[in-house]
């Protein structure tokens, strides 16, 4: 790899989220990753363990300053009714100074929780989700070519 100039790091400033189509513009940090669901293969003669990736699972989060009652209109109703509230999430990372854009769409995105209310005085809210999800597509990648 060549080397780069120092601004072209990209700054978690210039991140965007949209869930269900709606741009979210509260929105302070997000992170989606997968994670290799390996299993182990055992071989006569090789002391190293080695491994088979037999699946992977899809997980992130979210976080937003508390600006309006989102996730609670989003997911109370389908809570209190026992059905599942399915998203599908885009984010993006678009920093002027950086060699391109990175956007991505993750899809059958479902939260672990809902919070009623979390407030303490004297301190700003602040909503924090973790998501799971099933599949997820690369849109846009930055390249340095």
């Amino acid at each position: 790899m060549q080397s780069f100039n120092a601004q072209q790091v990209m700054s978690g400033t210039q991140g965007e989220v949209w869930i269900d189509g709606k741009y979210m513009a509260q929105v302070n940090a997000f992170k989606a990753e997968i994670k290799l669901i390996k299993e182990e293969v055992n071989q006569t003669k090789r002391m190293g363990k080695q491994y088979k990736t037999t699946g992977w699972e899809g997980t992130g989060n979210v976080k937003m300053n508390h600006v309006s009652s989102f996730f609670l209109k989003l997911m109370a109703d389908n809570v209190k009714k026992g059905r599942q509230t399915v998203c599908t999430i885009i984010a993006k990372l678009d920093d002027p100074d950086a060699v391109g854009a990175e956007r991505i769409v993750i899809r059958d995105a479902t939260f672990d929780k809902l919070t009623l209310m979390d407030w303490e005085a004297k301190k700003l809210t602040e909503d924090d989700y973790d998501f799971t999800f099933t599949d997820f597509e690369t849109l846009d990648t930055a390249s340095d070519d």
